[in-house]
């Protein structure tokens, strides 16, 4: 069985429509996908329509963090099978997605007055009215001719190293566990040692979002190497935490093909397990 539980769409910042994800998972010879889209369940109904048969659907999010110690460090939670009604949780995403927007705007101004020839109006239409994130800013970028890709992009332009980043209004960490756990979702914590992102949380961080309800780490990520993995599966084992694994696909906006990692079944079994609001979408 293979299993890949991080994936976007157009819904997002993919470039792959629910449906056209659908067949992408189903043609890499995936039994399962997770449509994983940042702060946004607006794709789950096309995705689920377009269900080939024999493919397993799991409902998810991604939600943008941040955890504030000593300093402020960035970091991704993946939430399953939560219920997309609730109230708190959908008021969450609002202002997530009302901040995408807002600083969206402002990278697209700070790169316009910079002399590069894109605009607010070229990347909201590539958005399409999907959650802002800076691969719609690369796609412009890629557009106008001013990088080769969108790898290159987040390398050149869109990092948060360059004077055109602003950042976004990320949730508390412990708030989004708190908010996924009480939407009846699982909350696992997407790239946890991607270094190459930015810093990461230690090991004391992982256990207090561990006590806190996280349940599981995803281990295998095409951002994390071989080192950072082995890591990774060493920590979930001793927090007792569900080891997944993901390509974190976004069609052409990454390089990454689908199914280019993914979660043993063994450990999709233990997810399946835990009680949750929503449950697969299945034959």
């Amino acid at each position: 069985m293979r299993i890949d539980l991080h994936t976007h769409s157009s819904a997002s910042d993919g470039t792959d429509s629910p449906a056209q994800l659908m067949r992408a998972a189903a043609a890499a010879g995936l039994d399962v996908v997770a449509i994983t889209d940042h702060d946004t369940t607006a794709g789950w109904a096309e995705a689920f329509a377009n269900r080939p048969a024999g493919l397993t659907v799991v409902p998810g999010i991604e939600m943008s963090c941040v955890y504030r110690g000593e300093r402020r460090i960035s970091l991704h939670l993946l939430g399953y099978f939560a219920d997309p009604a609730n109230d708190e949780l959908q008021a969450e995403w609002a202002r997530l997605r009302d901040g995408r927007l807002i600083r969206g705007r402002q990278m697209a101004d700070n790169l316009e007055a910079a002399g590069y020839p894109i605009s607010w109006a070229q990347v909201s239409a590539l958005a399409n009215g999907a959650p802002i994130g800076r691969p719609h800013l690369g796609r412009a970028l890629v557009e106008a001719g001013v990088v080769p890709d969108v790898d290159a992009a987040f390398r050149e332009l869109l990092s948060s190293r360059q004077p055109y980043y602003v950042r976004k209004a990320d949730s508390d960490v412990f708030d989004a566990i708190r908010l996924i756990c009480g939407a009846g979702g699982l909350p696992v914590f997407a790239h946890p040692l991607a270094r190459r992102r930015g810093p990461v949380v230690s090991d004391e961080v992982v256990a207090q979002m561990a006590a806190a309800g996280l349940v599981g780490l995803e281990v295998d990520h095409p951002d994390q190497d071989p080192d950072d993995r082995a890591d990774a599966a060493r920590l979930a084992r001793d927090l007792d935490l569900i080891p997944t694994g993901s390509s974190d696909y976004h069609g052409t906006n990454k390089r990454t093909p689908i199914a280019a990692c993914t979660t043993d079944p063994d450990a999709f079994a233990r997810l399946l397990e835990l009680p949750a609001a929503l449950v697969p979408v299945a034959d």
